[in-house]
């Protein structure tokens, strides 16, 4: 099991923050209506936090020499796949934690060897606010004449349940029965700030990928 450390750099919330852009299934809903008890929206979601993988930070590319770019340097390349969020809600702390594989190539078969690749693990809230940040390890071991080797992994993190749960007047406001004639029946709750505000306050996401340099992030953005 890799040992985490608490770190935190400005790359690593670059990353995070750019997570935004992922399809990330932080909040479920659905629209229902149901015209015999008058019209209202029924709207479900989970404290667990959304799992996924940033950007541009799910492959890593290594070189040799270090710092060249050339397709015929690429040493050893590595992905991020088969991500197993599992979560657990019951207590006043939710406990979150996904699983994954980490898939490499190397360009040469040749003796055992070994390749540690770090990693990171981060809480985000709202879609932008950095909660927590942890950093990890894999290590990969290529055996004699082979190119390929696999390795799993996991992140882990905790979410308050009050900061994961919305307020009652709020929950009020999304799920309240509206009767054909109301002022706000054919008003959509979503597009009141106050509850767009306190959704995105409530979701969280747990964010994992390759703890990149900026010049393996500047790889990973334009190939």
């Amino acid at each position: 099991m890799p040992q985490f450390q608490q770190k935190y750099s400005p790359v690593a919330k670059a990353l995070a923050i750019a997570a935004v852009t992922l399809a990330l299934a932080g909040c479920a809903r659905t629209g229902e209506i149901d015209i015999q008890s008058g019209v209202g929206i029924t709207a479900s979601r989970s404290a667990c936090p959304a799992v996924g993988v940033p950007l541009y930070t799910g492959d890593v590319t290594l070189f040799n020499p270090a710092g060249s770019k050339d397709s015929r340097a690429i040493d050893v390349t590595a992905s991020i796949t088969n991500v197993r969020p599992a979560c657990n809600d019951q207590g006043e702390q939710i406990y979150s934690v996904a699983t994954f594989d980490v898939l490499a190539t190397r360009r040469e078969a040749g003796p055992a060897r070994q390749v540690t690749l770090p990693y990171f693990s981060t809480v985000m809230q709202g879609g932008t606010a950095v909660v927590a940040k942890r950093l990890g390890q894999v290590t990969l071991n290529f055996a004699e004449g082979q190119t390929r080797a696999q390795a799993s992994a996991k992140a882990a993190a905790f979410v308050d349940r009050n900061a994961a749960t919305l307020p009652a007047e709020i929950r009020e406001k999304i799920t309240r029965k509206r009767k054909a004639g109301d002022a706000d029946a054919a008003l959509d709750p979503m597009s009141d700030p106050e509850v767009r505000e306190a959704l995105a306050k409530a979701s969280f996401e747990l964010l994992i990928g390759f703890q990149l340099t900026n010049d393996q992030l500047q790889y990973n953005a334009t190939r």
